[in-house]
C-alpha cells in the first residue's frame, strides 16, 4: 500500500502520513476496526497482524499488560492527530531539512513502557533525518510493527527508519535513553558527536490537602499506570505536615487488582518484607507501600513521601533537584508549570523528556 501524497510537501507531507498512522493505532484501544477510505487498504494489510501482536506482547513482556498497551496506543494516537501535529511543528519554521542536510541519527531506546521510543522517532522524521535505532529487548516487537505500518503508508518515511540489534556506528548524532549507569557509558561512547543523553527521572506530586477524591484518583493513575515504571510516573509525593495519608491509601484501594499481577505483587511483598525486617515504618494498603524518604526515585510497588510546612521552601528544593524530576503534579498555585493529576501519561509532542527540545536539537544539526 502507498498513500498518494504527491501534491503535499514538507511538514504537510509528514503530518498527513503520521495522522493516518494515528488513525490506524487509534482503532486498537477498543479493537474497533474502522474501515474508512484512508484506512481500509492499511487494515487489510496490517490490522489482524497488529491485533495478534498486541495479544501476544504480554507473553514476551509480562509488564506490558493489555490495559497498559491500550493506554500507550491511545496516547500515541492522540499525539498524532492532525491539529496536534500542526500545533507542534508550527513554531519550528522550515522543516524538514533539505536532502543536503540530512543526517543519520542514532536512537538508543528504553524498554520500560510500551513504545517509549516512538516520540524520538517522530522527532527525527519531522526534522527530515534518517534513523538508526537500537531497541530494548523488552520493547522490540511493537516498534518494528509500527515502523512497518508507517512504511506502507509512506515508503519515503519508512525507508528512513532502520532498526538493528547491533552496536550503533557511523552516526552523525545520537539520542540515548537509559539508567544513570548506562548514561555514563553513553556520554563517553558518543562524546565526539552531538548527543542527547537521558538519565533516570521521575514524576513528583505536591498535594495541598484540598484535593477531591476524583483528583486523588487521578494521582493514582499517575502512580499506577505502567506499574509506575515510566519516567513520568509519580514516585514521590509531598504532603502538608498534618496530612492524613491513610485517606489517600483508601482512594488507592481502587487499584487493588494490580496486586494480582505476579511480578508487581512480588515487588510489593519483597519490599514489605525488607522494611518490616528492618523495622522501617511504612503505610500499606496491600497494593502500594508508602515510605517516608527524601529520595525521589522509589522501587516498583513503593511511593516515597515527605511532609512540608512551607511551600516556598519546598518550591526552592524542587528547583534545586530539577535534574531528578521529569514532571510535577500539583494543583497548588505556588508550584509553577505543574500539571493536573491524571495527566502524566498523556503527554503531547511538545512535552519533551528532560525539558530538552529534541526537535530543535535535530533541526540545528549541521
Amino acid at each position: 500500500m502507498c498513500i498518494t501524497l504527491d501534491k503535499l510537501q514538507g511538514t504537510d507531507y509528514y503530518i498527513t502520513s503520521l495522522a493516518i498512522l494515528g488513525e490506524f493505532l487509534g482503532q486498537f484501544p477498543a479493537y474497533d476496526r474502522a474501515d474508512a477510505p484512508s484506512l481500509k487498504p492499511l487494515n487489510d494489510l496490517h490490522y489482524e497482524e497488529f491485533r495478534k501482536a498486541l495479544e501476544e506482547e504480554p507473553v514476551f513482556n509480562p509488564w506490558f499488560t493489555p490495559a497498559f498497551l491500550e493506554i500507550a496506543l491511545k496516547g500515541i494516537s492522540l499525539m498524532l492527530k492532525k491539529e496536534i501535529l500542526e500545533k507542534w511543528l508550527e513554531p519550528y519554521g522550515n522543516l524538514p531539512v533539505g536532502q543536503g542536510r540530512q543526517k543519520t541519527v542514532g536512537l538508543v531506546m528504553a524498554g520500560n513502557i510500551p513504545l517509549v521510543g516512538f516520540h524520538d522517532v517522530m522527532c527525527v522524521l519531522a526534522a527530515g533525518h534518517n534513523i538508526l535505532a537500537r531497541t530494548s529487548s523488552r520493547d522490540d516487537r511493537l516498534i518494528r510493527r509500527v515502523a512497518g505500518v508507517l512504511s506502507d503508508i509512506d515508503p519515503e518515511l519508512g525507508h528512513r527508519i532502520t532498526i538493528t540489534d547491533q552496536q550503533l556506528r557511523a552516526l552523525d548524532a545520537v539520542i540515548a535513553t537509559g539508567s544513570d549507569n548506562s548514561a555514563r557509558y553513553f556520554e563517553y561512547y558518543f562524546r565526539n558527536i552531538p548527543h542527547i543523553i537521558r538519565k533516570n527521572r521521575n514524576g513528583v506530586a505536591v498535594l495541598t490537602g484540598r484535593e477531591t477524591t476524583d483528583e486523588l484518583a487521578g494521582l493514582g493513575e499517575d502512580i499506577f499506570t505502567y506499574f509506575g515504571m515510566g519516567c513520568r510516573n509519580v514516585t514521590k509525593i509531598f504532603v502538608p505536615w498534618e496530612y492524613d495519608l491513610t485517606g489517600l491509601l483508601k482512594v488507592f484501594d481502587r487499584y487493588a487488582d494490580l496486586y494480582r499481577h505476579h511480578r508487581y505483587g512480588n515487588n510489593v511483598d519483597y519490599y514489605r518484607t525488607i522494611y518490616l525486617m528492618n523495622q522501617i515504618p511504612i503505610l500499606d494498603n496491600g497494593v502500594l507501600l508508602l515510605k517516608e524518604d527524601r529520595s525521589i526515585a522509589s522501587p516498583v510497588g513503593v511511593v516515597f513521601y515527605e511532609r512540608y510546612s512551607d511551600i516556598d521552601v519546598l518550591r526552592k528544593e524542587l528547583e534545586e533537584r530539577v535534574d531528578e524530576i521529569q514532571c510535577i503534579v500539583s494543583l497548588h498555585p505556588a508550584i509553577p508549570d505543574a500539571i493536573r493529576p491524571g495527566t502524566t501519561q498523556v503527554p503531547m509532542p511538545w512535552d519533551y523528556a528532560d525539558g530538552i527540545d529534541t526537535l530543535m536539537f535535530l533541526k540545528d544539526l549541521h
